[in-house]
């Protein structure tokens, strides 16, 4: 079975109502960066960071996968479907997809300050956290989101998975986010590469299919060059 690599951006997740970050009246116009995203940020005020993202998890309540994230899990019926997502939301592993690597870390979850690799997934009725949030074993825990000023620890495994990919698929990226917009220069000489987004990126590469449509529509279109190419 083909391996089939997909790296997602904020833009598959726009059209299930998650707001992105870089948009026009997206987040950041909204709050500074540097304020509720980087180490430092947290250092200065680490209630504020809390609350950002107790409000980013409410609203991932109410939304749910949406045409592209279920043509991905669509897509196990013929292909090794491995995701390699720069999103913090769930939406992909609520459709069902059974590959699922984050790059930037997930929504759902936080972690002791002290032990990194003690990992805690909250639930709906339980979903704030504060400065004063203790785990079991006493710790203090933040969210599980790689800040900016914060090294990528999973961009060594997204590399090796482009590396290994019969065909390479992006969608919804501004692929303007580094390390995670270098993937796609892993990709072995001659692999099929396909870029799903409504405002693709100016990219010089052999074997690049362009698909200008967003998330939803070009997933559909993706299926329907892939099982007939």
């Amino acid at each position: 079975m083909k391996k089939l690599i997909v790296l997602t951006g904020a833009g598959i997740s726009a059209e299930s109502g998650i707001s992105t970050f870089r948009d026009a009246g997206g987040l950041w116009d909204e709050y500074p960066v540097m304020e509720v995203a980087s180490h430092d940020g947290f250092m200065r005020n680490p209630a504020l960071v809390h609350s950002f993202y107790n409000q980013r998890r409410k609203e991932l309540l109410s939304c749910r996968p949406n045409a592209a994230h279920l043509g991905l899990k669509e897509l196990e019926k013929w292909y090794d479907v491995h995701i390699i997502t720069q999103n913090v939301d769930d939406l992909h592993e609520k459709a069902g997809s059974a590959n699922v690597l984050h790059l930037h870390g997930e929504l759902m979850k936080v972690r002791s300050m002290r032990d990194e690799s003690r990992v805690y997934t909250l639930t709906p009725d339980n979903l704030e956290t504060s400065p004063e949030t203790r785990d079991k074993y006493g710790d203090p825990v933040r969210p599980h989101i790689v800040f900016f000023q914060e090294p990528v620890p999973n961009i060594t495994a997204a590399a090796e998975l482009v590396k290994q990919a019969d065909i390479l698929v992006v969608i919804g990226t501004s692929l303007v986010v580094y390390p995670a917009a270098g993937l796609l220069y892993y990709a072995r000489r001659g692999t099929p590469i396909y870029y799903i987004d409504p405002k693709p990126a100016e990219i010089d590469m052999p074997n690049l299919t362009v698909i200008p449509e967003k998330a939803t529509e070009g997933v559909a279109r993706l299926i329907t060059l892939l099982q007939n190419p």
